[in-house]
């Protein structure tokens, strides 16, 4: 669904992102990786609101050069880590928003895209938060309903940044089973974490991050090693097994 071939990018003079060659395939992929190497910038080249200073992305088998920001933004959502909501909407008003890429300049929504609202909040269970200001909500309902806005574009690819962020465990624990139903569904996934038991967790692909050195990518279950993650996060780390479950922890 998604390849970079030879991807850089710096952010003044410093190098973030340093000749990244990846395929992701369809599903559910973790990009994977401690803070400041770049997981962000890379789903924002993804979506085209960056721009790689070399290389070339692909999306869908077409160059993301040949997709018009419209049609970019039918077939990619992207749910951001964090969100600045000013203005005072409901969350029916707010998820409409998500129908934009559909519509032309100063066109109102129709039936047709209240409509594709109401299932969406009604297939993550939010139906009854509709008529509630976005700003009342909790940190767990307000994601969900970030998730809506991005999933009322459509999209084939959806890109989460740190999606269990800042929630409680319930939360966290219901975020990652709206992953896991998004991929039933057939929609291609890729969120960033810097958490491998999360990515072992929901992800069936992974991309491992390294520092200054590219990346490493394969199925989550033999990419994430001890091996692998002790020198991708530069500190021991194990890799446990738990109930036939494996489990990731610091030594």
């Amino acid at each position: 669904m998604i390849a970079l071939y030879d991807v850089s990018f710096s952010y003044d003079r410093k190098a973030v992102l340093d000749g990244i060659t990846v395929e992701i395939p369809a599903g559910v992929t973790a990009l994977l990786g401690p803070n400041g190497v770049g997981k962000t910038t890379l789903l924002r080249i993804i979506l085209g609101v960056l721009r790689p200073q070399s290389g070339t992305v692909w999306i869908a088998g077409r160059s993301q050069t040949e997709y018009s920001r419209r049609e970019l933004s039918q077939l990619i959502g992207l749910v951001p880590q964090n969100e600045n909501i000013t203005f005072d909407l409901s969350v029916k008003e707010y998820v409409l928003l998500g129908r934009a890429p559909y519509l032309h300049p100063w066109e109102l929504p129709g039936s047709r895209d209240l409509q594709i609202v109401s299932e969406v909040l009604e297939s993550l269970g939010i139906l009854d938060l509709q008529d509630r200001a976005v700003l009342s909500l909790s940190g767990g309902e307000r994601q969900l309903v970030i998730i809506a806005r991005a999933l009322a574009q459509q999209p084939k690819i959806l890109l989460l940044d740190e999606p269990t962020a800042h929630l409680d465990l319930r939360n966290q624990a219901y975020v990652v089973t709206v992953i896991r139903q998004l991929a039933a569904a057939g929609l291609s996934v890729l969120f960033t974490t810097h958490d491998p038991n999360l990515a072992l967790a929901v992800a069936d692909y992974t991309v491992l991050l390294r520092r200054g050195s590219g990346c490493w990518a394969g199925p989550t279950a033999t990419l994430l090693t001890a091996e692998n993650l002790s020198r991708v996060y530069e500190i021991p780390v194990e890799v446990l097994s738990v109930d036939g479950h494996a489990f990731i922890r610091t030594r």
